[in-house]
């Protein structure tokens, strides 16, 4: 059931739901469920905390999308589960491979709303090399903390399923260039990717490396799209990840234990992939699983029938 609609709860502009709370305001479109903008209203007016794009058209790269029920790249769309072979639908023409699961391009329901929280929900339903039945929700929800996004998954079929979860959440610091931040990571690890970015062999340390974001780095000509792992958790079950402007404000992206994994991705006009209107753009994308996941079996998920899962990540304004 719904939640009652206050006048404010009801705020909403065509294909998205407007959600405020502890200073902070995010639109959520209901294509993909994305976060289509997150701010934050300090002292000196409203920061931009993540990339945006126009209500009724594509989010260029993905942006603010959710992956579902696996994120990044399955290697010519094709993999064994329990002894059955899969063949998905190519959607990734450019490097021959299925990408980032069913979700991001459907309109998802809205299951209840107020002021402050708005929750949506999809069934990912029977595709092509895809016959397992899944429901996925996620709510938005913002306080004083910053925002929080909780997903969740359902196995509503009859046999176990293979899932996986990815957020293509872009962030930024109000509208200081890319170039003149510096980015820092809580990830010991890095996975190599081939020029079809799909794994190229284990696992590396990024000690020492020009990987190794564990202290701040300046990202002027920086070229990043990676998977990071041995994300550094803090006691209270949270990695963190901070992008920081030269006057100390930034925007920090934090993730629950479930996303063991964190996809950074620059959008670049020099490769090619510029994001509208900013050139230059940095995408943190909390993973539970790294690409092609589903055939090397690396934190691959399984639902049995009737199993949920649930995990969470957030974002906050941080420094002056």
């Amino acid at each position: 059931m719904g939640e009652p609609q206050s006048s404010e709860s009801k705020r909403s502009t065509a294909g998205g739901v407007e959600i405020r709370g502890g200073g902070y305001r995010a639109e959520i479109a209901i294509t993909g469920a994305g976060l289509r903008r997150l701010e934050w209203h300090g002292p000196d007016g409203p920061r931009a905390l993540t990339e945006t794009w126009e209500l009724g058209s594509r989010p260029p790269l993905s942006a603010g999308l959710i992956l579902a029920p696996w994120p990044n790249r399955i290697r010519d769309g094709h993999f064994v589960f329990d002894g059955i072979e899969h063949q998905l639908e190519i959607t990734d023409t450019e490097f021959g491979n299925a990408s980032h699961g069913f979700v991001r391009r459907r309109d998802w329901r809205v299951v209840s709303r107020a002021e402050n929280r708005v929750e949506m929900s999809i069934d990912v339903g029977l595709h092509k090399g895809w016959p397992y039945p899944l429901r996925v929700t996620v709510e938005y929800a913002l306080d004083a903390s910053g925002l929080t996004v909780t997903h969740t998954a359902t196995n509503t079929g009859a046999i176990p399923a293979p899932f996986g979860l990815g957020m293509h959440s872009y962030v930024r610091v109000g509208d200081v260039p890319l170039d003149d931040c510096t980015l820092r990571l809580s990830a010991g690890t890095r996975l190599p990717l081939d020029d079809r970015r799909l794994p190229n062999g284990g696992s590396q340390a990024v000690a020492g490396s020009d990987y190794d974001f564990t202290s701040p780095r300046p990202l002027s000509g920086v070229s990043l799209d990676t998977p990071f792992s041995a994300l550094d958790v803090d006691p209270d079950g949270r990695s963190r990840h901070e992008l920081r402007a030269p006057d100390g404000a930034g925007t920090m992206l934090w993730a629950s234990r479930e996303f063991g994994w964190l996809q950074a991705f620059i959008a670049d006009p020099a490769d090619g992939k510029p994001y509208p209107g900013r050139g230059r753009a940095l995408a943190l994308e909390p993973m539970t699983c790294p690409p092609d996941s589903f055939n090397s079996g690396i934190d691959q998920l399984v639902l049995a029938p009737g199993q949920h899962w649930s995990g969470r990540w957030g974002m906050t304004a941080v420094g002056s």
